[in-house]
């Protein structure tokens, strides 16, 4: 595990790691970037490299370890529902995450199309908030991939968002994260998409949180939109 950074969670548990690219929001890959890092350090776990994906049977029990409750992002080096992932090991990881109800699990995928295949498959609690990633118009489908499933918690992470999202159908979605891309090579995020985002969020009554303008220093920039920090989030649920 490790502590986050990262504004919506307070720590990352990575059960896999690597990954592929696959749309536009994939370019300037973090992942990538930390993996390279943490090989180049000698650090075990990555040393694969970012393009093979690996499982890890060693963290599937390490969430029983952590005494307080915590909200973890899940498999911030991965993503869950890569092809090269068996079902067998997600239901190994929701297996863990359904027992471990004090803590409030966040995954997200890009693969959304095995998320609804594999969704009945998998045994949804309360804690487990499940998120597809949705950087502009071309993957919006992905979506309705994710209202299809099970999943108590639904969100929406438009982040690096690339373009305009007009007309989003935000029907059985919680929680909506929008954030810029960072990074020297940063694609810029206009304000008008973010406001149109925010003002279909407030329609639709779904909780939004506005993650960073991001940029070259994203800390410059900030997270401020119309003068004040929008943090909302989904309440916490404890279900069967």
């Amino acid at each position: 595990m490790a502590q986050s950074s990262i504004e919506w969670t307070e720590m990352t548990w990575n059960p896999t790691t690597g990954c592929d690219k696959l749309t536009a929001g994939c370019k300037f890959c973090y992942a990538e970037v930390m993996t390279k890092r943490l090989k180049a350090m000698g650090q075990q776990k990555y040393s694969a490299g970012f393009k093979t994906v690996v499982t890890h049977d060693s963290e599937i029990n390490l969430p029983f370890s952590w005494k307080k409750p915590k909200t973890v992002f899940v498999n911030s080096m991965s993503d869950l529902f890569h092809k090269n992932v068996p079902l067998e090991f997600i239901q190994k990881v929701f297996d863990t995450m359904n027992r471990c109800p004090q803590h409030t699990f966040q995954v997200l995928t890009k693969r959304a199309d095995l998320l609804e295949a594999y969704s009945d498959q998998l045994t949804w609690t309360g804690n487990i908030w499940m998120g597809v990633s949705v950087e502009d118009n071309r993957v919006v489908e992905r979506i309705d991939h994710l209202r299809r499933t099970d999943a108590k918690i639904k969100f929406l992470s438009l982040e690096p968002l690339l373009g305009p999202l007009p007309n989003l159908n935000l029907t059985g979605i919680d929680w909506v994260i929008v954030g810029g891309e960072s990074g020297f090579r940063a694609r810029p995020m206009e304000e008008a998409w973010v406001q149109d985002i925010r003002v279909q969020c407030e329609e639709q009554g779904v909780n939004f949180f506005f993650k960073q303008w991001g940029g070259k220093n994203k800390k410059a920039t900030g997270r401020l939109l119309n003068g004040r920090t929008y943090d909302e989030m989904p309440e916490r649920l404890v279900l069967a």
